[in-house]
């Protein structure tokens, strides 16, 4: 996706030799000319980046499948010690060939186990136990076992459960530089603002149960706000924190049908269109 430039044209010909005091003055005191409104890159509404987490059966048997028929472009995030990136490689880079994005999910999805409700959270992978370099390695590590699923160097990373505190520290400063966007943590799925936008600080919400008229009212939430919208989708019909069949494909069904108004696209092409644009000023 070529991203287009919003730089402009600034400053004036000096005409006729050194300007007089009066114009200095008045040039000295003239309002400065607004920054351009923030704009997606064909006019639409809002962007939406749907996400699928944990490298789930799932996905590659109902997600994937959906979203070929729609003609949308997803990003899954691939845990990459888990048995369906092992035992159903093929089909995964078969996905990224086809458009998806793979992202990265960690090696062992690392939690912490102090959160109220991580009681599923392994002792050999605990993140209150792991340091902040363990963590730096198999981050990295994990970037270079995607690059030989699908030949991309450009990555983006969901911080798993979102909790980023590793025994000695916060790891993610160690890994940031490595990735166009993160999902950082659990929160509004729609963004507030794209003034200021950081695309490696990105909340998400992880719908489970929702409707698909519930999916879409939150994807006109941010066509009103003309922002973007950030789903999290783990089981689809099937395995855990599930969204139905049905509410999933209401869901593509309504983006396909509205490609002039909501850009749907992967996490990274959509974080680096945005990234470039931050210091742009939202719509009003």
């Amino acid at each position: 996706m070529q991203v287009r430039s919003l730089t402009a044209l600034l400053g004036a010909c000096l005409l006729g030799g050194a300007l007089s005091a009066t114009s200095a003055h008045a040039a000295d005191t003239a309002p400065a000319a607004a920054p351009s409104a923030f704009h997606w890159p064909h006019g639409e509404r809002a962007a939406v980046s749907l996400s699928y987490d944990d490298a789930l059966g799932s996905q590659l048997d109902h997600a994937i499948p959906a979203l070929d028929r729609a003609g949308l472009k997803a990003t899954f995030y691939l845990q990459l010690s888990n048995p369906a990136v092992r035992n159903r490689m093929a089909e995964w880079r078969s996905a990224a060939a086809r458009g998806h994005e793979l992202g990265n999910h960690t090696l062992f999805h690392q939690c912490s186990n102090r959160v109220p409700g991580h009681d599923f959270v392994q002792p050999e992978r605990n993140l209150d136990t792991t340091t902040v370099a363990q963590m730096r390695d198999q981050v990295l590590l994990a970037n270079t076992m995607l690059n030989a699923l699908d030949g991309r160097s450009e990555r983006t990373f969901t911080v798993p459960c979102g909790d980023h505190m590793a025994v000695d520290g916060d790891y993610l400063p160690a890994v940031a530089s490595s990735f166009v966007g993160i999902k950082m943590r659990e929160g509004d799925a729609v963004t507030g603002s794209m003034a200021g936008f950081d695309p490696r600080a990105v909340t998400v919400m992880a719908p489970v149960g929702l409707s698909g008229r519930e999916l879409i009212d939150i994807v006109k939430r941010a066509g009103a706000r003309g922002t973007m919208v950030n789903f999290t989708f783990h089981g689809v019909g099937g395995d855990y924190l599930t969204t139905s069949n049905a509410a999933h494909e209401e869901l593509l069904a309504f983006l396909a049908a509205h490609r002039d108004e909501y850009w749907t696209d992967t996490f990274l092409n959509i974080t680096r269109y945005a990234g470039a644009q931050r210091t742009v000023a939202p719509q009003r």
